[in-house]
């Protein structure tokens, strides 16, 4: 975690409250995110934000109404909530690990203000290299304790 800035716990989710998460963004007083350049962002109107040293804790209350929609390479899972249509999570898993971008519209708990917006595209990437730039950029996901 970045010992400038104190962590922030960053609450979001789905509309209906179906799919949420706690993102722990660790620090900095501005956000950087971006713009997806692929077309389910693009007509989602969705913005991703993640940090390598941060967490994500995925929340979903009813799994039959979460729909994990894959597409192009089909190395990601877009988390979309059948009930009120929103995607606020992409999880992508690499060497056994689960890794996650969060879509900014869907923070319950962020000043506009407070977000750096850029575009992105990552059209022609290679399988491999886009895993590792995932790998690399994307927050880690800590998935609940199972209840004994």
């Amino acid at each position: 975690m970045n010992a400038l800035a104190e962590p922030r716990e960053i609450h979001g989710g789905c509309h209906c409250g179906n799919i949420g998460f706690v993102f722990t963004w660790p620090g900095g007083p501005t956000i950087p995110v971006r713009a997806c350049g692929c077309a389910f962002c693009q007509k989602h109107g969705a913005v991703w934000t993640s940090h390598p040293d941060g967490a994500v804790r995925l929340d979903v209350t009813d799994e039959a109404q979460l729909n994990r929609y894959r597409f192009g390479t089909a190395t990601a899972d877009f988390h979309v909530c059948r009930t009120c249509g929103v995607a606020p999570i992409v999880t992508s898993a690499h060497d056994g690990d689960l890794y996650a971008v969060v879509n900014v519209k869907t923070f319950e708990d962020v000043d506009a203000a407070d977000l750096d917006m850029s575009p992105a595209d990552f059209d022609g990437e290679s399988v491999d290299d886009r895993l590792a730039r995932r790998k690399r950029n994307w927050t880690p996901v800590v998935l609940p304790k199972a209840e004994s």
